[in-house]
């Protein structure tokens, strides 16, 4: 059900249910006008704004000045008059039952929203602040009501190779996505240990979801290693992360990206240069596929230098509140983001 309103706040659905008896009373009285069954209007806009239970009370108050609007007209109580009263509380009855079945609804949506972010956060565990040399900062944000949990995924290990991440990017949404992430984070966490190379880490990864999934199914990532002043880099159908550096921020070069995981994916290995303090920007098409008011994209370019300044937490911070902003607050997909930086020298 609908929470109740928060002590001191005033219930838009009872004051506008009541604003429109009270407009209502005063045009009947000041103009001498029978406005019998004209009183639901009253219940029927409080249905919209309220629950169940406030709407009844501004039924109740309705279908009352129903009752008795004929006292200062001087109308007969005649059996039309009572019928109008009727069809009044005929039409407060149906608003106060359509706001119940929107009560319903919204509880049934949001117990199952829950069990998915649930879900969902168990999948994706908290990210630490650093792994040896390499800090890191990753965030997960939640697109619109409409589109429910997805499948964005996020994961870093300390193996004996170096510092490994993955993001990737599930086809789909809903709890089936977060099982199929589950899926790959699972694989990733078995073999980042003992695959000699992110190729490798990848195939056995793809390995593990062509046994599951659909043809029609896949999951765009990439995997990066860690190791010095080095990264190495496996894309699978993903957009290629961000390097931010002293001479700026641009997209590095990951060579020609394979077929998604779970569609035979055999990544070749990019490697590339990773200066102290610089940092690196894996991301989910959350983030490049948002739109403004006018279907203009994000302009990642034009704020990802941003990311050199304060720590990467900060940094990741103020990227997502550009984001929302640009979105004007409300996104079509949901976003994984994850920034390294190397710390050490």
């Amino acid at each position: 059900m609908n929470p109740l309103p928060h002590p001191g706040r005033l219930d838009l659905g009872l004051v506008s249910g009541f604003s429109v008896l009270a407009v209502l009373t005063f045009i009947s009285v000041t103009w001498d006008i029978q406005l019998t069954t004209a009183m639901v209007a009253a219940p029927i806009v409080a249905s919209f704004m309220t629950n169940a239970g406030r709407t009844a009370i501004v039924a109740g108050a309705a279908i009352a000045l129903s009752a008795v609007g004929g006292s200062w007209l001087d109308v007969p109580y005649t059996f039309d008059y009572w019928f109008r009263v009727a069809i009044c509380a005929s039409l407060a009855g149906l608003a106060v039952l359509s706001a119940l079945l929107r009560d319903r609804r919204e509880s049934r949506l949001q117990r199952m929203t829950v069990i998915a972010e649930t879900a969902q956060r168990a999948v994706l565990r908290a990210m630490p602040n650093s792994i040896g040399s390499v800090g890191l900062a990753a965030r997960y944000v939640s697109a619109s009501a409409e589109a429910l949990v997805g499948g964005d995924l996020y994961e870093v290990a300390a193996t004996p190779f170096g510092v490994r991440v993955i993001v990737g990017d599930v086809r789909g949404k809903g709890l089936e996505a977060v099982q199929t992430a589950a899926t790959v984070l699972g694989a990733f966490r078995a073999a980042a240990f003992t695959e000699p190379d992110p190729a490798a880490l990848t195939r056995s990864i793809d390995d593990t979801l062509s046994r599951m999934l659909d043809d029609e199914e896949f999951v765009t990532a990439i995997v990066g290693e860690f190791q010095g002043d080095r990264v190495t880099i496996a894309n699978c159908g993903h957009h290629p992360p961000i390097l931010v550096g002293a001479d700026g921020a641009a997209e590095i070069s990951t060579g020609e990206p394979t077929v998604p995981l779970g569609l035979g994916s055999v990544p070749e290995l990019s490697e590339h240069a990773w200066p102290a303090g610089s940092r690196m920007l894996f991301f989910t098409d959350g983030l490049v596929e948002a739109r403004d008011g006018t279907g203009e994209f994000f302009p990642l370019a034009e704020y990802a230098d941003e990311l050199r300044d304060g720590t990467v937490e900060e940094a990741l911070d103020r990227l997502v509140a550009r984001l929302l902003a640009y979105a004007g607050q409300e996104m079509n997909d949901d976003m994984a983001l994850v920034l390294a930086e190397r710390t050490g020298a």
